[in-house]
């Protein structure tokens, strides 16, 4: 046993800010106002649902939440942006993912959620019109917007601490070497000029780390990640988070890569389409948009096998990703994946995966967790890149020089013993499944 580290308690209410008031965020809002009601549970969150071990008691496991002081869920309060005026119950409604009887039980709750107007800019997100945006002269002015809205929010509801997710549509991919990138100095100078190169989600991410709020990535727009908001994030210490949720067609990747090469098994190719008919499905219908997201896709089975290792396995492997957007098929993405693998010898044999998912029913309880999380670091005082919470994403957050891990088993174990560290216990090797 070790010295448990210092975590402030929790205290009052949780603000949890949404950059997108879509079919994730008001998913996630509905599932944690009915779970409160004893009317579904929290099916997919680690930190509800998972169990420990603690060290130096009686041995009995216990839930994640049951060790460590998270808030809890009747502690949290909601708030955010769109670019559309919906309020949550009425973008729930037309996001089609929960049934009627659901959204009707906690219709009041979801109705008094109205977003704020957003920061957008269409040239990031070309197949949306936004409705309900933030008129500024500069981006400056557009940042200042935001963290008045923050500041605003935590005023009308007496709040101490708030977490910002962003669950918002893919934008336009952006070279990450900018130099309005390079560090805060250049980053602040860039937003006093307007420079092109700032897009609303880094404005969004940047207004959370000024006004000392958690920030977590869940679109592959880059964000967080750039040199000079992880210095800010860094010398504010404020915990930051990314990118791209890990739900579907990526989650399988991450569980079967793994099994594949622990048994070196050899893979020649990886074939993966998809088609989804959302509001994410049709902001990545635009191919400025799809490369983000195809980006962050195809990163993670490179990192896994190791090709330059293990050239003879996975060498010359052909990884095509497609996603197709598909109207009809609303919220219930579907997910084909072939792979071609070899044994023995060099024998051929195949696998085929057909996942018929719930894009916001698996990305629900990975918002919830991140928001507690995300808040518990900085509770620890944990600034800067959370890469702990690699599990959740699809392009996991690491500092400068350290290897990007993707097998979502060694993620999970990372995950367990940052939290075993936060309680003072010894970190472990391995997991005892049970």
């Amino acid at each position: 046993m070790g010295e448990a580290r210092r975590i402030r308690e929790p205290s009052g209410k949780l603000g949890v800010l949404l950059v997108g008031m879509g079919a994730v965020s008001t998913t996630f809002i509905a599932g944690v106002e009915l779970i409160k009601r004893g009317l579904g549970r929290p099916v997919g969150s680690l930190t509800q649902m998972a169990l420990m071990e603690p060290g130096g008691e009686d041995g009995a496991l216990r839930r994640v939440k049951e060790l460590l002081p998270l808030y809890r869920l009747e502690d949290l309060v909601f708030g955010g942006w769109d670019v559309l005026p919906d309020d949550a119950y009425e973008a729930a409604v037309t996001a089609g993912v929960l049934e009627k009887g659901h959204l009707e039980a906690v219709k009041e709750e979801l109705q008094r959620v109205v977003p704020w107007p957003a920061v957008f800019e269409r040239r990031y997100v070309h197949r949306i019109e936004g409705t309900n945006t933030k008129r500024f002269g500069s981006l400056r002015e557009a940042a200042e917007l935001i963290r008045e809205d923050i500041r605003r929010f935590k005023r009308q509801h007496a709040l101490e601490r708030a977490v910002m997710i962003n669950c918002a549509s893919t934008e336009a991919y952006l070279q990450p070497d900018k130099e309005a990138y390079s560090s805060l100095e250049a980053f602040e100078r860039a937003l006093d000029v307007s420079d092109e190169a700032i897009s609303p989600a880094m404005l969004y991410a940047y207004a959370a780390i000024k006004e000392g709020v958690g920030y977590a990535n869940g679109a592959p727009s880059i964000a967080a990640d750039i040199p000079a908001l992880v210095e800010l994030a860094r010398e504010s210490g404020v915990p930051v988070a990314g990118k791209d949720f890990k739900t579907g067609q990526t989650l399988i990747k991450t569980i079967m890569a793994p099994g594949l090469k622990a048994r070196m098994l050899g893979i020649e190719g990886w074939y993966s389409t998809n088609i989804l008919g959302n509001r994410d499905g049709e902001v990545l219908d635009d191919p400025d948009s799809l490369k983000s997201k195809e980006l962050s896709k195809l990163s993670v089975l490179e990192w896994i096998l190791q090709p330059e290792l293990y050239p003879e396995l996975y060498g010359d492997i052909s990884h095509v990703v497609k996603i197709d957007y598909y109207r009809p098929r609303g919220d219930s993405k579907e997910g084909w994946d072939n792979i071609d693998i070899f044994g023995w010898l060099g024998y051929p044999m195949q696998i085929k995966i057909n996942f018929l998912a719930r894009d916001s029913i698996l990305a629900a309880p990975v918002v919830l967790d991140l928001a507690l999380f995300v808040d518990l670091a900085g509770r620890a005082g944990m600034g800067g890149i959370q890469e702990w919470l690699s599990f959740y994403f699809k392009s996991p957050m690491t500092a400068p020089g350290l290897y990007p891990e993707h097998d979502l088993f060694i993620q999970l174990m990372k995950l367990k013993n940052t939290l075993r560290e936060l309680r003072g216990e010894e970190v472990r090797r391995h997991e005892i499944r049970r």
